[in-house]
């Protein structure tokens, strides 16, 4: 899909906060000169060609009462990388999971964004974690503060 100027506006506007309003997407429409319902069209067709994969809220998980995260590094058989990321995926309190090519000194190539309620809620699951997925090694990296936490801009 081709991304035209009225695309990348929407895009832009996506990226930032909406308003709380009932119809969150009319101002933007009379921005464009388009119709309320042109726009929610143009963001269905971004989402259904893959440009834009998901939208949704940004939760400040601190917050809400999640007060601790840790990103557990895996050492884990490349050959399994792929069943043993869906299965940690899968955990509704892994936010994130992906892959990377392991570094010479630091041999783990599977990556899992834990988060908890405390560090010991965080702990105890991903022990059970192991568990579920053979109890490869694997290194808890606990989030000391948070630096920087923003979505991506890209226009």
């Amino acid at each position: 899909m081709a991304l035209d100027q009225i695309d990348k506006r929407i895009i832009k506007r996506l990226q930032g906060d909406l308003p709380l309003t009932p119809r969150p997407f009319s101002g933007l429409a009379q921005e464009l000169g388009l119709s309320e319902d042109q726009v929610v069209s143009r963001i269905k067709a971004l989402a259904d060609s893959g440009v834009m994969r998901r939208f949704g809220a940004t939760l400040r998980h601190q917050k809400s009462g999640f007060k601790a995260n840790v990103m557990v590094a895996w050492r884990v058989d490349p050959d399994q990388v792929d069943q043993v990321g869906a299965k940690l995926a899968a955990y509704r309190q892994v936010s994130h999971c992906y892959s990377r090519v392991p570094c010479d000194d630091f041999p783990y190539n599977l990556y899992s964004m834990v988060h908890g309620r405390s560090e010991q809620e965080c702990r105890d699951l991903v022990e059970r974690m192991a568990k579920e997925v053979g109890n490869p090694e694997h290194a808890l990296l606990f989030s000391q503060e948070e630096l920087k936490k923003t979505s991506m801009k890209y226009y």
